[in-house]
């Protein structure tokens, strides 16, 4: 028989589009190299290879300044410097994640497949400047492309023996949906980041019962399912 920890719950968030506006963060890098990914409904509805190409009217003139390593490392440094010193939490995150780090018996975790520079350093800077100490967090773990986030979740888990009926993990991509049911954790999906609404529900099947459509409905849901005050 398993055992767990007595009272233990454990919340592991997703960064890019779940907690971090990775949208405006991405737009204005590309801006800064004559390109555009387009407006965020358009943005949403792309698959995962055309995420940051642009749509047809974007795609030529992104395709031509992203071609050849050093453009896209050029790219890639701006992106970071954006992330660093620019980009945001969506509104009311750095409060929620304060006030879960902050609660005993809630264990907090952050996955994430960021894909800038020393992403680890990046996103210490990025939460940082909004009263976030990531060396608070019980576990953060960055990811390449092709590592499974579910085997993250599980190990995450595991670590402080949790009960899977007591762990959750939030996302804003159907990718990430699967990754909790994989790893046997309740899933909170928002549709505000890089996959919309009707993409996640009608083409996916996910249930709309746990998709959230602002960060505020996110954090209350959640709240919610921890038992704390909204307000709190």
């Amino acid at each position: 028989m398993n055992k767990y920890a007595d009272s233990q719950r454990l919340v592991i968030f997703d960064a890019d589009g779940t907690t971090i506006d990775a949208f405006h963060a991405i737009e204005k890098a590309f801006l800064q190299h004559g390109m555009d990914i387009g407006d965020m409904d358009r943005f949403q509805k792309r698959r995962k290879l055309f995420k940051f190409l642009g749509g047809v009217r974007e795609f030529p003139t992104n395709l031509r300044r992203q071609f050849g390593k050093q453009n896209r490392k050029q790219l890639l440094e701006t992106l970071t410097e954006v992330y660093r010193s620019e980009a945001t939490l969506f509104p009311g995150m750095a409060q929620l994640l304060r006030t879960l780090i902050e609660t005993p018996n809630i264990r907090v975790g952050l996955i994430t497949r960021n894909i800038t520079i020393e992403p680890e350093k990046t996103l210490k800077k990025l939460f940082q400047r909004h009263g976030i100490d990531t060396d608070r967090l019980d576990y953060f773990s960055c990811i390449s492309l092709k590592e499974q986030k579910s085997d993250y979740m599980k190990i995450a888990r595991q670590l402080f023996s949790i009960n899977p009926a007591c762990a959750y993990a939030c996302g804003d991509e159907y990718s990430d949906y699967l990754a909790a049911v994989n790893s046997g954790m309740h899933p909170f999906v928002v549709s505000y980041g890089f996959e919309g609404n009707i993409r996640l529900t009608e083409k996916f099947g996910v249930p709309s019962e746990v998709v959230s459509k602002t960060p505020a409905e996110f954090s209350h849901r959640l709240l919610h399912a921890l038992n704390l005050p909204a307000s709190h």
